[in-house]
């Protein structure tokens, strides 16, 4: 296979096109993933060569030269195909060139793509083509005696019938092959087109769950994503039969008049062929398309909430390097309970027992009060599963010598990050009991540190994530890991090597090696300290380096987002105020003086000085929002202390197409429904609430045994 086969296309050109973007913007877009430049990186330091696309429109253009690229190595499988057969012709080899999509390339290639025996294929063995041909002109009258000409006892055509249907066979699969006809089924398909579910016969007891499917039908363009999922899950699992169609008349229609010409006997049979056609070949070919089309459609949908919510969650506001006692809730084995310094690391660990069975509540309150006390503790991070909000009762109606906070912190997929071999080499000496605590403290002092380290697929944030394009949904969530890290940030000197591998231009190996260095050789110094770490060339420090901070570093730019390739700028301009560059970046008078048209060059524009000047008024600060602190109602600990009309504090846990999730301390998440959220009509939930959102919600509905909460935010007052 050769992809020299057809001439190479403008793929900037082509891509400027279908985005909207001007081919110079695509192009260094394209030139600067091809030298090994991540999205982070020319999103932020090369806004000159893209006219300051963000990371959206970067990635766009990234996934549309793949799709290209994958799209012209197809082309180029079809073209050698077709050659191998001795088909090719130069007008058939022009549509494959100038083919503009997959499904086109597609339908020129059908009738050429080796096929297993069909109907068709066994006609024509028995001779039946010309037949075929002669009835399809429609213009031949004397068709029953032409074809008894084509009975052949020895190849299986015993009677007149057999030959005509031998020959309808063959025309149903021309009639399939034609591409007009198909472009036509398929704007009817994917327009008029009505998903219908079924319930399977014998399984409405095992399936109930899918009640809502059992008899159901809606137009398929507008069934919604989480909607078609459910139904693609209940047909997976044997419960539903689904059906996707058009109205059967409509579909008819544009056969017939596309191949039924005259009105003759041969015209008949092609009518025939036809219906056949449509019913055996057209219909379910088309069904599967349109299966496969808007199930992406819906996988794409659900991967967008999915990416919004984990961004949300891994930008939540940290609240900072404090000394935090963490509490991993639980009843007859206790509550894990450990002290973490405020870098983070396990100084002290121990057990209380102050729910049922034990109830030893005296005993578990004085540990903690002398915890408190040695230890200077300044939060209290308590996990929100089982006796958590007991547990966060219990802590609250202590009465500490200290000014200390207690906050429920979610822990899901805490339990992943106990039991992997990430938690089991930081703390080889620790049950899985005691590295869920540390990570529940942890979550709330940096979740975003926190979080990388476990898959996003655990952490609970999704909606029928186990349905959706597995490797889309694993590329999509692991490009937003990496955007955050980068966004905020990452301080060489203490982060995890989880944190390190998801900068920009690091990666696995290379965070390995500067955990190693730091390790043996202390803390970096600057940013140029990290030179000196092995495989960290000039590549990799060009594309690390403005996301990597060093605290306290002699050169204060070092903990800020100015990237070295900039520090002369910043010099001169703190040469010009006539003071040094601590100087500039505290005083904002000086900076005021600063002209920045002065120190536009050939390479450096508006946009990185607009940056540069922004960053030296607040290097190193967090781009994350300042931490708020939440309490649920102290009166409500169970489903069975809520009540119909009941107003409540709680969080927003989960955004879905349908509405929001709600913690409002009773260990299950109540649903706001999208007609709830406001009194106007919203399309995405995710244009007026954001995860980790704190919210007043009113309890509308209650079904207490199947612990189904309905809540609202429209019109509630506290």
């Amino acid at each position: 296979m050769h992809l020299n086969l057809f001439p190479m296309r403008n793929y900037a050109a082509v891509i400027a096109q279908e985005l909207g973007l001007q081919e110079k913007q695509v192009q260094n877009v394209l030139d600067l993933l091809d030298g090994g430049a991540t999205i982070p990186f020319i999103a932020r330091y090369r806004k000159e060569a893209t006219d300051s696309l963000d990371e959206v429109q970067i990635g766009a253009i990234r996934d549309r030269h793949l799709k290209w690229i994958e799209m012209d190595k197809r082309r180029a499988v079809i073209i050698d195909s077709i050659q191998e057969q001795g088909k090719m012709t130069p007008e058939l080899r022009g549509r494959l060139d100038n083919a503009l999509s997959i499904t086109e390339l597609e339908d020129i290639y059908l009738p050429y793509r080796p096929k297993r025996k069909t109907r068709a294929s066994v006609a024509k063995e028995k001779g039946l083509e010309p037949l075929a041909a002669m009835m399809m002109s429609q213009h031949e009258t004397n068709l029953l005696a032409i074809a008894k000409r084509h009975i052949n006892k020895a190849k299986g055509v015993e009677t007149v019938e057999d030959a005509l249907a031998g020959a309808r066979d063959i025309m149903a699969e021309w009639i399939s092959e034609n591409i007009s006809v198909r472009n036509r089924l398929r704007l009817l398909f994917s327009k008029e087109s009505v998903i219908t579910s079924k319930v399977v016969k014998g399984k409405e007891k095992e399936g109930e769950k899918y009640d809502s499917y059992f008899d159901f039908s809606e137009r398929l363009a507008k069934s919604p994503s989480h909607r078609l999922l459910a139904m693609f899950r209940g047909e997976e699992e044997g419960f539903l039969r689904i059906a996707i169609a058009p109205d059967e008349q409509r579909a008819s229609e544009i056969l017939h008049k596309q191949f039924v010409k005259q009105q003759n006997l041969c015209s008949e049979q092609v009518a025939l062929a036809a219906t056949d056609s449509y019913k055996r070949l057209l219909l379910p070919q088309m069904e599967t398309e349109m299966r496969k089309m808007f199930k992406e459609k819906a996988d794409k949908e659900a991967i967008r909430v999915f990416v919004s919510n984990l961004r949300q969650l891994l930008l939540a506001p940290p609240l900072g390097q404090k000394v935090v006692l963490a509490i991993d809730p639980g009843y007859r084995t206790g509550c894990k309970v450990v002290i973490l310094n405020r870098q983070g690391q396990l100084v002290h660990n121990e057990t209380i027992y102050p729910h049922p069975p034990q109830k030893e509540y005296r005993l578990a309150s004085d540990k903690l009060k002398r915890m408190v006390e040695q230890y200077k503790v300044e939060a209290i991070a308590i996990g929100n599963g089982t006796a958590g909000r007991e547990t966060e009762f219990f802590v609250t109606k202590i009465p500490f010598n200290r000014d200390v906070q207690a906050v429920v912190v979610n822990e899901s997929g805490a339990s992943v990050y106990s039991a992997s071999q990430v938690a089991r080499d930081e703390f080889p000496d620790y049950d899985v009991t005691v590295r869920g605590a540390v990570s529940i403290g942890r979550r709330l002092m940096d979740p975003l540190a926190e979080l990388v380290k476990i898959d996003p697929k655990s952490i609970g944030v999704g909606q029928y994530q186990h349905d959706v394009n597995q490797a889309l949904l694993q590329e999509s969530l692991d490009s937003t890991v990496v955007s955050c890290v980068n966004y905020v940030g990452v301080e060489v000197n203490t982060a995890s090597k989880e944190l390190l591998s998801r900068v920009s231009g690091i990666g696995p190996t290379l965070a390995k090696n500067i955990i190693d260095y730091r390790n043996e050789n202390g803390p970096f110094a600057s940013r140029q300290a990290l030179r000196a770490v092995p495989r960290f060339g000039d590549k990799a420090f060009e594309q690390a380096a403005g996301f990597l901070r060093i605290r306290d570093a002699a050169n204060p730019l070092d903990f800020s987002a100015v990237h070295p390739e900039s520090y002369h700028i910043v010099d001169a301009m703190a040469k010009k105020c006539g003071c040094s560059v601590s100087d500039l970046m505290s005083d904002a008078e000086k900076r005021k003086q600063i002209c920045m048209e002065d120190y536009v060059t050939a390479k450096v524009g508006l946009p990185t000085l607009q940056d540069i000047m922004q960053e030296l008024s607040k290097p190193g600060r967090d781009p994350r929002t300042t931490f708020d602190f939440f309490s649920f109602d102290k009166n409500i600990v169970s489903i069975n202390d809520l009540k119909v009309g009941m107003v409540v504090p709680g969080i927003i846990t989960n955004i879905t197409n349908f509405g929001c999730f709600v913690d409002i301390g009773v260990h299950q998440d109540g649903l706001v429904h999208i007609s709830q959220i406001t009194n106007h009509y919203i399309s995405d939930p995710n244009d007026v609430v954001k995860l980790n959102q704190k919210v007043m919600v009113k309890v509308v509905g209650l079904e207490v045994e199947r612990k189904r909460i309905s809540l609202s935010m429209r019109d509630v007052t506290e």
